[in-house]
């Protein structure tokens, strides 16, 4: 399922199903096989580069154009996986996290730094789902990371951080007839329970590192 050959991290989803996401590559709802992650750092990204190109030109080389994915610069033997099942529906989670970039929504800090700390979140739920299900789904991900990054007590100048400045999801589903993905669904519990522990710990983590630099 999970294949770390750094600088990849390769998240096999098990069949081609839709993903929906904002990734840099790849993003909005596609099909795809596997969802990635790219670990960068300062020297992968020059002044004069255009980072969606260099990207997909990455993507070419390992013959993958059509996954979607991430970019981080967390090291990626640092990502954090969770799952949860409830009802015979599961819900798999894998995330990295960096905090340097962390924000409360509605403010915005000076960035003066080009790679930034973010929060990279892949979702794999068995349920089949439909379209205002499956944007549902994605809205759970986000609450849950929010809610794990509110716990971890990260103060900023404007209050307490709710995520960072450049946090990505996406969600992965086969398609199906679920019309609905709330936290009182089955679905929704457990995507709810799958990415809260994931990031929980994956943020626990970094602060740990953080502390030591």
């Amino acid at each position: 399922m999970l294949d770390l050959s750094a600088p990849w991290l390769s998240f096999a989803l098990g069949q081609p199903m839709p993903v929906l996401s904002w990734a840099p590559h790849n993003g909005g709802l596609v099909t795809a096989e596997r969802i990635l992650w790219r670990e960068v750092r300062n020297a992968d990204l020059t002044e004069d580069l255009d980072v969606t190109d260099w990207l997909a030109r990455e993507l070419a080389q390992r013959e993958d154009r059509r996954a979607v994915c991430f970019l981080t610069s967390r090291k990626l033997d640092a990502h954090v996986t969770a799952t949860e099942t409830q009802d015979g529906i599961t819900a798999t989670a894998v995330v990295t996290a960096g905090l340097s970039n962390a924000e409360r929504i509605g403010t915005r800090l000076p960035q003066t730094w080009k790679v930034w700390g973010t929060i990279n979140i892949a979702l794999r739920l068995s349920a089949g789902l439909t379209l205002p299900a499956r944007i549902e789904a994605l809205s759970l991900v986000a609450e849950a990371r929010t809610a794990a990054v509110l716990e971890a007590g990260v103060t900023l100048p404007s209050g307490a951080a709710t995520g960072t400045g450049t946090d990505c999801i996406a969600v992965a589903a086969p398609e199906g007839h679920e019309m609905h993905c709330g936290k009182h669904t089955a679905a929704g519990h457990a995507i709810g329970r799958a990415v809260f522990e994931a990031t929980r710990r994956a943020v626990a983590d970094w602060q740990r590192d953080a502390a030591r630099w």
